[in-house]
C-alpha cells in the first residue's frame, strides 16, 4: 500500500489544473478504479475527486437530442424519462449492466473508461499481461480465453470491452464531450475506444489530462424498433459472453436504415457494417431465418476464435437474428 494525495476539484478548470500533477488520476464513482487499486493494478499517486462537478444533468438539446452530463449515474441515464422515451435502447443496457448498487454509483464518464475484466488483466498474480505490464506477452492467448475476443484482437492482447453502455451509444451515434489542457474537443464515440493493435495499454484515444464532460446524442430515427440483447452465463450481474444493439428504422415495411452493434466480442463496440448493409432497404417481410441466419454470418465475418471460445461465432450469429426479430416487433418486446 502506497500513499495517495486526494484533492477535490471545485470545477473543471480546477480539475484540468489539479490534473497536470504527476501521477494524477481523475476519480467519480470509483467503482472500478477502486477495484484496480486494491489489486495493485492501477497506483495513482493524487486523486482527482470529480464526483461533485456540476456535470450531472441530462437535458434536452436544441436540435432536439440530448446531452448527458458525464457525472450523471448509470441509474439517472438509465430511468431519466427522455432516455426511456427516445433512447429505450440506452436504457435497456444500462439496466443490463452491473448491480442496482453499482449502477448508482456508476457514472456515464466512469463507464466510458471502464477497463477490461480480463482475468489475466485483474488478477496480478499473473506474469504476462501486454496490458498491464506492456511487452510483458499475453497469457490469455494461450490460456484459458472463454470470454475474449473473437474479432479485431491482436497478438498482443485479446481482452474485451466490458461496457453495455457504450455498445448502445455506438448504435445510437452518440459522441463524447472532452475537455482538456489543449483545449475542449468531440469524439464520435465509435472512435473513442480502440482496438488494441500493439499498443493494448490504450483502451481509449483520450489524451492525458483530459477529462469527459458529457456524452451527447443526436436526435433518433431509432425510438421505436430498437433491442438491447446480453448472453451472458447468469441472469444478473455479469458481464456479456455476447450482446448486441440492434437499431432499425422503418419506413412503412421497408428498412430504410439500421444499425448493429456487438458487445463481448472485442476490444471495442464492433458494429457490423457489412451486415447492416445486407438489410439496407429490405422489406421487414424479407427477414426470413435464412436471411437473418446470413446477416448473423456477417456480423462475425473474419471470426478467430482461440481454444476456448469458438462458441462465440455461433452465438452471436444468433444473438443478431434475435436482437433484430425483436427490434422490429416480430417477437414482442419481452421475447
Amino acid at each position: 500500500m502506497h500513499s495517495i494525495f486526494y484533492d477535490r476539484a471545485r470545477d473543471v478548470n480546477h480539475a484540468l489544473e489539479l490534473a497536470r500533477q504527476p501521477g494524477a488520476k481523475y476519480i467519480g464513482g470509483g467503482t472500478n478504479l477502486l477495484d484496480l487499486y486494491k489489486s495493485g493494478i492501477e497506483k495513482p499517486v493524487r486523486l482527482i475527486d470529480v464526483s461533485r462537478l456540476a456535470l450531472a444533468d441530462i437535458e434536452e438539446t436544441p436540435d432536439g437530442g440530448l446531452r448527458i452530463g458525464a457525472m450523471a449515474s448509470n441509474t439517472a441515464a438509465a430511468n431519466h424519462p427522455l432516455v426511456r422515451q427516445r433512447y429505450r435502447l440506452l436504457s435497456e443496457a444500462l439496466l443490463n449492466g452491473a448491480s442496482t448498487q453499482l449502477r448508482n454509483m456508476a457514472t456515464v464518464g466512469g463507464n466510458l473508461l471502464q477497463r477490461t475484466r480480463c482475468h489475466y488483466f485483474t488478477d496480478p498474480t499473473f506474469p504476462h499481461c501486454n496490458k498491464r505490464d506492456p511487452g510483458s506477452g499475453c497469457d490469455a492467448i494461450d490460456g484459458h480465453n472463454r470470454i475474449h475476443a473473437i474479432l479485431g484482437a491482436s497478438p498482443h492482447c485479446i481482452a474485451t470491452n466490458p461496457s453495455d453502455m457504450s455498445v448502445a451509444l455506438v448504435a445510437l451515434d452518440a459522441v463524447i464531450h472532452l475537455q482538456g489542457p489543449d483545449g475542449a474537443r468531440q469524439v464520435p464515440l465509435a472512435e473513442f475506444h480502440r482496438l488494441p493493435e500493439d499498443r493494448p495499454q490504450d483502451d481509449t484515444v483520450i489524451r492525458p489530462g483530459e477529462l469527459i464532460t458529457a456524452v451527447e446524442l443526436p436526435p433518433t430515427p431509432f425510438s421505436r424498433h430498437a433491442h438491447y440483447l446480453k448472453v451472458r452465463d447468469r441472469a444478473s450481474y455479469a458481464f456479456a459472453l455476447v450482446s448486441v444493439a440492434a437499431a432499425v428504422d422503418v419506413d412503412g415495411d421497408t428498412i430504410r436504415d439500421l444499425r448493429i452493434v456487438l458487445g463481448g466480442v472485442a476490444h471495442k463496440p464492433w458494429r457490423a457494417l457489412d451486415a447492416e448493409q445486407r438489410l439496407r432497404g429490405q422489406s421487414l417481410g424479407a427477414l426470413t431465418d435464412d436471411v437473418l441466419g446470413k446477416v448473423g454470418a456477417d456480423a462475425v465475418a473474419g471470426a478467430q476464435p482461440y481454444a476456448h471460445n469458438a462458441f462465440k461465432v455461433d452465438l452471436a450469429q444468433r444473438a443478431v437474428a434475435r436482437a433484430l426479430r425483436i427490434a422490429t416487433g416480430e417477437m414482442g418486446e419481452m421475447a
